[in-house]
């Protein structure tokens, strides 16, 4: 019987080095046969090497964890390794998708161990693929659930990122795109705030302008400025949106 076989797969050295340490450690029998440090190197060590499992790191510059996923989904089973929080782990969950949270404890990567064991070469392709399927038709399709939306995935700088719904302060609409914002910055995401409008949750985001979604929890004061227009401060940002007269009502007070 051969040796069940591994690629593993993530930007930060100390991670992958941290792997390979505990899988040799934890996990004699498999055999990592590769390293890749982003997408594009770990397409080509797949292709040569036709490893039986990967652990994949979800961001990553360039060709992100997940469009790697769609590439090689169904000729592998693939370990998810990611630093999303709760919002996004509950879809990892939902798909039955082994994954690894950032930073991997030897207890979580143990349990993982234990799952990839008791998986079958053949039977271990074919459910990942169901459930690989069924989590990126998630992420490519998220209004199309009976849930809202709990997690996006959106894009800068080349590198793509799922950031949870709670986190995002607002969206604004900007030409092409709409822009993501939260404390800790922007993003892009392709889809319209008219689509995205339909996808959120309204009793936790309101739409104040044609050109604005806000989520309440981050709206500090309701207020007029001098000229009678009226706008919201939001916290954790300086600059006031302003409130169109046609979506004032929901400041009302019933």
């Amino acid at each position: 019987m051969t040796s069940p076989t591994a690629l593993i797969v993530d930007d930060e050295d100390n991670l992958r080095a941290y792997l390979r340490t505990q899988l040799a450690r934890r996990w004699p029998e498999l055999v990592v046969v590769a390293e890749a440090a982003n997408g594009e190197s770990a397409l080509a060590a797949w292709r040569e090497l036709q490893p039986d499992f990967v652990f994949l790191d979800v961001q990553m510059p360039g060709i992100s964890g997940m469009e790697v996923a769609e590439r090689i989904a169904g000729s592998v089973h693939i370990v998810f390794v990611t630093a999303y929080d709760q919002y996004a782990i509950e879809a990892f969950d939902q798909a039955a998708v082994d994954y690894l949270l950032k930073p991997v404890s030897d207890e979580r990567l143990m349990k993982t161990i234990a799952r990839l064991k008791d998986k079958k070469k053949g039977d271990a392709r074919t459910a990942a693929s169901a459930d690989l399927k069924q989590l990126l038709n998630a992420l490519r399709h998220p209004g199309e659930s009976n849930t809202y939306l709990h997690w996006i995935k959106a894009s800068r700088q080349g590198q793509i990122n799922l950031i949870a719904i709670d986190d995002i302060d607002y969206f604004k609409s900007a030409d092409k795109y709409t822009t993501v914002v939260t404390r800790q910055g922007e993003w892009l995401i392709r889809t319209s705030l008219k689509k995205l409008e339909t996808e959120l949750d309204p009793d936790k985001f309101w739409r104040i302008h044609r050109g604005t979604i806000v989520r309440v929890e981050a709206i500090e004061a309701f207020k007029r400025g001098f000229s009678g227009k009226a706008m919201v401060k939001l916290y954790n940002h300086e600059q006031p949106l302003p409130v169109s007269r046609a979506h004032e009502a929901v400041f009302r007070a019933d």
